[in-house]
């Protein structure tokens, strides 16, 4: 397949949830981002080096989990072909709607499982007050030092019930390429890491084992380096964040991690992926099996049994409505 570079990186992520002022406290005083903006039913934050206005919108909501993921293309020309390539789809077309603080019109659509994503050209780049601004002028925003301190948005993971059929979804309406997956014994796809560039992995879909339609299982920030994720894990201990796995150094793709759950429930990561990038045009994607992934992550820690369970929002139990 002819790759395709239409789609230019991940944008942002829409992120719900039930305990807002406790959640936006975390993400700015802990977590370590920057408040943009804020309307009267979202944040609007970012890592200190993301070029764009915001990317992860906070949004009020029932319950936890995802509002929508977005992707900003290379062009507007770019984006009037992937369009006219989701319409020819088949997949759940929801169309045009209004930008909001950080970008203009987005085009709407759904994955079958009822992930709702979005793709854009229009955006606001992040234009800092005083009080932010670096002295190198190639950064974005001064080296604040705040929390955690992450630099950029790197990556998100969704629940899929078929990950073999998200990734038909993600083929063929972003132009993704997988670059790793896992093939469980039965012949089903277990994950499958995917990109639109050059960086290893931008979204992955791992196997919903835990009940739930269209939830999420983790939000990811990446650091410069290793030893920022070490001085996390004493943050989020310091202010009484449950540490669900890690600092560790995963099996797949190589990145060195660390997991919790903010407030609400919601997890998010912290990684540090290194110098690794995917700069063959014809790579191909590398297949783990389910006996090499029972083995654990890269140096033999196991992988807790929450990891495979939790995803927000919880899935409901039988007998709910």
């Amino acid at each position: 397949m002819e790759p395709c570079f239409d789609i230019a990186h991940l944008g942002h992520v829409e992120m719900f949830t039930d305990k807002y002022d406790e959640s936006l406290d975390f993400f700015v005083n802990v977590y370590g981002l920057t408040l943009a903006g804020e309307d009267e039913s979202s944040a609007y934050l970012r890592g200190w080096d993301d070029y764009e206005f915001h990317t992860l919108k906070l949004t009020r909501h029932e319950t936890t989990g995802i509002g929508h993921v977005a992707y900003r293309v290379s062009s507007p020309e770019a984006l009037e072909r992937r369009v006219r390539a989701i319409e020819a789809s088949g997949y759940d077309v929801l169309g045009w709607v209004d930008g909001d603080m950080g970008h203009g019109r987005a085009f709407r659509f759904k994955d079958p499982f009822g992930h709702i994503f979005e793709i854009y050209w229009e955006t606001v780049r992040y234009d800092p007050p005083p009080e932010e601004r670096p002295k190198l002028k190639n950064l974005a925003q001064r080296y604040h030092a705040r929390g955690c301190h992450p630099r950029r948005l790197d990556h998100l993971n969704l629940l899929a019930a078929d990950v073999s059929e998200f990734r038909k979804f993600m083929e063929t309406c972003l132009g993704s390429r997988v670059t790793e997956m896992i093939r469980l014994d039965n012949g089903r796809l277990g994950g499958c890491w995917f990109t639109v560039n050059n960086k290893t992995y931008d979204l992955a879909c791992t196997e919903e084992h835990g009940g739930g339609d269209g939830r999420l299982h983790h939000v990811t920030y990446a650091t410069d380096t290793r030893e920022e994720i070490l001085r996390a894990a004493d943050i989020f201990l310091e202010n009484g964040i449950h540490i669900e796995t890690g600092p560790h150094k995963h099996a797949i793709q190589g990145t060195f991690f660390l997991y919790v759950w903010e407030p609400a429930g919601n997890r998010v990561e912290l990684a540090n992926s290194g110098a690794r990038l995917i700069l063959a045009p014809d790579w191909q994607p590398v297949v783990w099996t389910e006996a090499e992934r029972k083995k654990g992550q890269a140096w033999g820690l196991k992988t807790i049994e929450t990891f495979h369970t939790h995803g927000t929002p919880p899935a409901k139990k039988q007998g709910d409505h």
